[in-house]
């Protein structure tokens, strides 16, 4: 045995057989030393179901509900904007290559090898773009007019980075889409709207583009008439 370890071993002996002068000490009490107090533990699921009980009495629990149901209903008629969106002051354009690079291998539903993994494709070279992607701020009545009269419905997709798109709905009478979170337009790059997603060839082109100044002026949404059609 190495000497360090067999002090201690030989300590923690003389500490169980009792070493002159250690076997000597007792414990002793010295007393309060100051003032002490009760240690009060209220009981956490006790409070809760307190609380409880007391919100259903007042109504609180139903009015926390109505509340709730509330702001599920606005976020969704109205999202949160994208983030940094401002008007297009100068047209900018460029290409944007959709390849990827697969991680595992793609199978179709017989198990037939698509894709092995580690090969770039390009969705485009199976599936073209049939539709424009057409983004706008929906509360710049300028942006959206532009937009409407100048992408159909069968040609593009409008695309709110801002406003509520079912509030539009109606006095334009064609859909709308929102960009939630800001995916799409951080995926693209795009920082300012209008802006145009078309397809061209194995790329995507991508072009913000200023809007003149007489289509930059305030403009209102069409008037329905009795018979729902756009006057």
């Amino acid at each position: 045995m190495r000497p360090f370890a067999a002090l201690i071993a030989a300590s923690g002996l003389a500490l169980l057989v009792g070493w002159p002068g250690i076997s000597g000490l007792r414990a002793a009490d010295y007393g309060q030393m100051g003032q002490t107090f009760p240690i009060i533990e209220t009981d956490l699921l006790t409070t809760i179901e307190t609380r409880l009980r007391t919100l259903e009495a007042n109504g609180g629990i139903e009015r926390m509900q109505r509340q709730m149901q509330e702001q599920a209903v606005a976020s969704v008629r109205r999202p949160k904007p994208v983030d940094g969106m401002t008007p297009a002051s100068v047209k900018r354009e460029w290409l944007f290559d959709p390849s990827i690079v697969t991680e595992d291998d793609i199978v179709d539903a017989k198990g037939n090898l698509i894709a092995a993994r580690g090969t770039r494709v390009n969705p485009l070279d199976m599936v073209q773009l049939s539709q424009a992607l057409v983004f706008v701020d929906g509360d710049n009545a300028a942006e959206l007019a532009w937009a409407v009269k100048t992408w159909s419905d069968a040609r593009a997709k409008i695309i709110f980075v801002s406003g509520s798109p079912f509030d539009a709905m109606k006095p334009w009478q064609r859909r709308f889409y929102f960009d939630q979170g800001g995916t799409l337009t951080a995926k693209f790059g795009i920082r300012h709207t209008p802006a145009v997603v078309s397809a061209a060839g194995a790329n995507l082109k991508i072009s913000e583009v200023p809007l003149p100044p007489a289509a930059a002026a305030p403009a209102r949404a069409p008037v329905l008439s009795g018979g729902g059609k756009v006057s």
